[in-house]
């Protein structure tokens, strides 16, 4: 494993998209397990697509339009279901019920991470973009899921340690107004990255 391999996969995983701002939602309305479960989600979802790439299923998703095209609209679904969900909890300023979930919010952690990632074929891309440049097209397929799997083992581990640390200011930040701004804002975000993901072909 190059240095180089490792700085591109640390650049991209600090890139702020929807992973972080999941945990960082989750974190904050169902507390530091949910958050970490988020993560975890995320990086099952991005090992499985490792693995697909690496076994050479991942260029078949992306060479068959049909079955790329059901996974990105599935996507996009998720995200918008999401992102109007949390913009109505920013309108009407009502969390009784979200907060009453709190003992399930590992398993809600855990689903909206794994759905999230999983539906996202630009996964697929990039995995099939980055890995020919530091593994041979006749290296075992041992050795391109050992390098493809350290891109999920870094991001989770960033994202866990962003739960953590999320979890410490979760007092202050779940203030009634600042986390209506907070949704507001997580809303539009997840709204966006469902539009910019339909737009994209």
């Amino acid at each position: 494993m190059s240095v180089e391999f490792i700085a591109i996969v640390v650049m991209v995983i600090l890139i702020p998209g929807v992973d972080q701002l999941m945990v960082l939602r989750n974190t904050l309305v169902r507390g530091r397990i949910a958050g970490i479960a988020t993560a975890l989600g995320i990086g099952l979802a991005s090992a499985i697509q490792a693995a697909l790439v690496s076994i050479g299923i991942g260029a078949v998703i992306v060479a068959v339009q049909p079955m790329f095209e059901v996974i990105r609209w599935l996507g996009v679904t998720y995200l918008l279901w999401l992102g109007i969900g949390a913009l109505r909890s920013a309108i009407s300023g009502t969390y009784a019920q979200e907060e009453g979930r709190k003992a399930d919010g590992a398993l809600f952690g855990f689903r909206d991470g794994m759905v999230c990632n999983i539906t996202n074929p630009k996964m697929f891309v990039f995995y099939l973009a980055l890995l020919p440049q530091f593994v041979g097209a006749t290296a075992p397929v041992m050795h391109w899921l050992m390098l493809a799997l350290m891109v999920p083992a870094f991001g989770t581990l960033w994202l866990i340690g962003m739960a953590l640390a999320v979890n410490q200011a979760r007092n202050l930040l779940l203030r009634r107004t600042v986390r209506r701004a907070i949704d507001g804002a997580s809303g539009l975000l997840l709204v966006a990255f469902g539009l910019r993901l339909a737009r994209e072909t």
